[in-house]
């Protein structure tokens, strides 16, 4: 059984009012791999202080449960919920788009872990992450 394509993730995105209101796309998937990432535009909404232009550590922290979650919808081809996740803030994203690299470490038959790093624009690593979801 193979899980779903990058267009009925980026569905599952758009028919979710807080992922589509974020922005977030999903830019490209590899089942083989175990990988996927998504792009987070920045939004005045997103911003630390109105007119700084720098990301607010909570749509950072978003973007990583978000494509962590995703990464294993893709290989489970169904819902995973949140048991815990961490962020851990590397440097200020100021006026950039971020891009969240999630790489599945383990899916087990209760738990699933994966580590997601993202990078501004220029490629610079911005923050790290790493969750654990339900995988019953």
């Amino acid at each position: 059984m193979s899980g779903p394509t990058r267009e009925e993730l980026n569905e599952f995105f758009s028919n979710s009012p807080f992922i589509s209101a974020s922005g977030m796309e999903i830019i490209s998937i590899d089942p083989e791999a175990e990988t996927l990432s998504v792009s987070m535009p920045l939004k005045p909404e997103f911003e630390r202080f109105a007119g700084s232009g720098q990301f607010h550590g909570g749509p950072i922290a978003a973007l990583i449960d978000t494509a962590g979650c995703f990464a294993l919808i893709m290989l489970l081809g169904r819902g995973v919920p949140t048991i815990n996740f961490r962020t851990d803030y590397l440097r200020p994203a100021i006026n950039t788009s971020l891009r969240a690299e999630a790489r599945v470490r383990r899916v087990g038959r209760t738990v699933g872990v994966v580590d997601i790093d993202v990078f501004n624009d220029a490629g610079a690593l911005v923050a790290v992450g790493r969750g654990a979801f339900g995988t019953k």
